[in-house]
């Protein structure tokens, strides 16, 4: 019979011609015995013939070179295996690809019952089989091992084939008697996984099979890609910095992502199990209610199996198909966020702390005591001595240094916002309360410290709300019917005199001593006086820097007055030269609040020639100031002019 094939590619591998070969035989030919025409073709190839007879088709002779090029024995009909390790490996890589192509290779096999259908991965390692036990598993089917064969021409060509007997190039596949297709799985880009292959002995193998092995070649990979999204979805849902429970229509747990797993302590071992075994909340009803709209941060606090507390923002988005999806975020993680937003870290240690008089070094000293501690601590100092800075000191040197440091004006909130402002609020607590309710400072500094500073000026209310969170370490917000743990050290800090405003009934004695534990007085600086030329370093320093100028030096002055100041004149002048003149009408006895000195008084009178004196120089070089004295009432203060260039 002339029944020329030729492809109109040399890459082309399945046609209709490949079709109309098969039909052309006829099932006559199939079912029968050898077909003579490949028989005599196959013994030509082997001799060396190159020209093709228009009874093979193309692909196939082309097959039968490469196996001859590659020094395959056609006599050799035992099976190369891969070594055991790696075939282990290989199975391991490939179980869900064998999973769910051995259901559809069963089902297939029901109209095959004399048949054998075997799996094998993108290399030729067969992975799986059923049927008659032809090919085992961990057999290499390459074309280039075996010589050729249906699996491998199809993973040669990556395309549908088929192979009848005569076509095989090993004499025991083609004494075998038995006509083969294969039809490539591939993933959802269309690269190639695996191929699946079926053999047939001549009474059941015709041109329909090769649409059957295609459409389970398909179904297999429209798995695989499901799976492939499937996956996809659940690492998404795995990496995702929120719990989310997935809920059937009955309220029971279908999935739970790992960090919801973590929120609750517990395992997969809960799926099927009802949404309430996750912890108990009063809230648990109204989750699992039929919402059309769900609910958005509903706040919610469940009391977990080892009776700890978990409080956490939860939604509740209702599924087309029945059950919903619970969303649950952490408040102890939301409060972290907010607290890197807005900034509650302390900046200050306790060597940025200036100074080396006795007075300092002593308050230091007993700040390190206190910073190794968890216990309440009192700063007591005037205004303007730096007790904030005392309290950052204290809380980096603590073992809370990573955690928030939050600072509050007890004297600067608004009487009765004070408790809302300190303990949060739910919603509807009061007029204009937030949606959703807020959080209070002390929630926002929850494994850290928080800093009540001006304490002596806080409410009586708040005082009872302050004394409750030192003595059971939870907070009511404003609203609320139950309370929230916080994990939080207190430093308080005020310039008032607590115990004579305990004495006066200002203030609560019990709250005074659960304050007073630990205490520190910040001095002023009038009984530091050796610290005031570090302090004028230090701050001309820091003033330099932010002009962007050079220091010169100082100069030395002594005599009584409160401040001088040409960092204005700096700014006004556009000379290189900066003489007395701009500056020292500023600085006369005619401004009160330059000079507090009576005026015609001897004191009056030096500090007037000083300032004479010392703004001369400044005319032979091109100087700028800046600000020169913090105010002073010691009766012989030293002076410190600053120079920068």
């Amino acid at each position: 019979m002339n029944m020329d094939t030729s492809m109109s590619s040399p890459s082309a591998t399945f046609s209709v011609q490949d079709l109309g070969y098969l039909t052309a035989l006829g099932a006559v030919a199939l079912n029968s015995g050898p077909i003579p025409e490949l028989e005599q073709a196959w013994r030509a190839r082997l001799s060396g013939v190159d020209e093709r007879p228009a009874t093979v088709r193309k692909v196939i002779w082309d097959s039968w070179g490469r196996s001859i090029a590659g020094g395959v024995n056609p006599e050799d009909s035992d099976y190369r295996f891969v070594d055991p390790q790696h075939l282990a490996a290989t199975l391991a890589a490939n179980r869900v690809l064998i999973a769910a192509a051995a259901q559809v290779m069963r089902g297939l096999l029901a109209y095959n019952p004399r048949g054998h259908i075997n799996l094998t991965d993108a290399e030729g390692t067969t992975l799986y089989f059923c049927g008659l036990d032809l090919t085992p598993v961990g057999t290499r089917l390459l074309e280039s091992v075996q010589g050729t064969n249906c699996t491998g021409l199809a993973l040669a060509e990556d395309s549908l084939v088929y192979v009848l007997a005569e076509e095989n190039f090993g004499t025991g596949l083609r004494q075998r008697r038995m006509h083969c297709a294969a039809a490539p799985i591939r993933n959802a880009q269309g690269k190639t996984l695996a191929m699946l292959t079926l053999t047939a002995e001549p009474g059941w193998f015709h041109f329909h099979t090769l649409g059957t092995v295609q459409a389970a070649a398909e179904a297999v990979s429209r798995q695989m890609a499901l799976q492939a999204l499937l996956e996809e979805q659940q690492t998404v849902l795995e990496v995702l910095n929120e719990g989310l429970v997935v809920l059937d229509e009955r309220g029971c747990i279908k999935a739970l992502n790992r960090y919801a797993r973590q929120l609750f302590r517990v395992g997969l071992d809960l799926l099927g199990s009802p949404f309430q075994r996750l912890g108990r909340s009063d809230l648990n009803e109204q989750i699992l209610a039929r919402i059309g709209e769900g609910l958005r941060d509903l706040d919610c606090t469940f009391e977990l199996h080892d009776f700890s507390q978990l409080s956490c923002l939860v939604s509740v988005c209702p599924l087309e198909q029945g059950g919903r999806v619970v969303s649950l975020r952490e408040n102890r993680r939301i409060r972290e966020i907010t607290r890197r937003i807005i900034g509650t870290q302390a900046r200050y240690t306790f060597e940025t702390i200036q100074g080396r008089s006795r007075a300092i070094a002593d308050a230091v000293h007993f700040g390190r005591i206190a910073s190794r501690s968890d216990s309440t601590t009192l700063i007591l100092g005037e205004s303007g001595t730096g007790k904030e800075l005392f309290a950052q000191a204290i809380h980096n040197a603590s073992d809370r240094n990573s955690g928030p440091f939050v600072a509050v004006n007890c004297g600067a909130i608004p009487r009765d916002l004070v408790q809302s402002e300190l303990f949060g609020h739910v919603e509807g607590a009061f007029t204009g309360s937030a949606k959703g309710g807020s959080a209070g400072k002390f929630e926002l500094a929850d494994g850290g410290t928080i800093f009540l500073d001006e304490i002596g000026d806080m409410s009586f209310d708040a005082q009872v709300s302050l004394l409750r969170v030192l003595q059971e370490g939870e907070v009511n917000r404003v609203g609320a019917k139950s309370s929230r743990p916080v994990d939080v050290r207190i430093i308080a800090a005020t310039h008032r005199n607590l115990s004579q405003a305990v004495a006066e009934g200002a203030f609560r004695e019990d709250l005074y001593y659960r304050l007073n534990v630990l205490n520190l007085t910040v001095p002023p600086l009038r009984m530091r006086r050796e610290d005031i030329a570090l302090l004028a370093q230090h701050f001309l320093d820091r003033c330099a820097r932010s002009l962007r100028k050079s220091v010169l030096g100082f100069l030395r002055k002594p005599w009584n007055c409160w401040w001088l100041i040409a960092g204005r004149a700096t700014c006004e002048s556009w000379k290189t030269a900066l003489s007395a003149r701009p500056i020292w009408p500023r600085v006369s006895s005619s401004s009160p609040p330059i000079c507090p000195l009576k005026s015609g008084s001897a004191a009056a009178s030096r500090c007037r020639a000083g300032c004479q004196c010392l703004w001369r120089p400044m005319t032979l070089a091109p100087t700028k100031c800046t600000r020169l004295l913090r105010r002073s009432k010691a009766p012989e203060a030293t002076f410190a002019l600053l120079l920068d260039s």
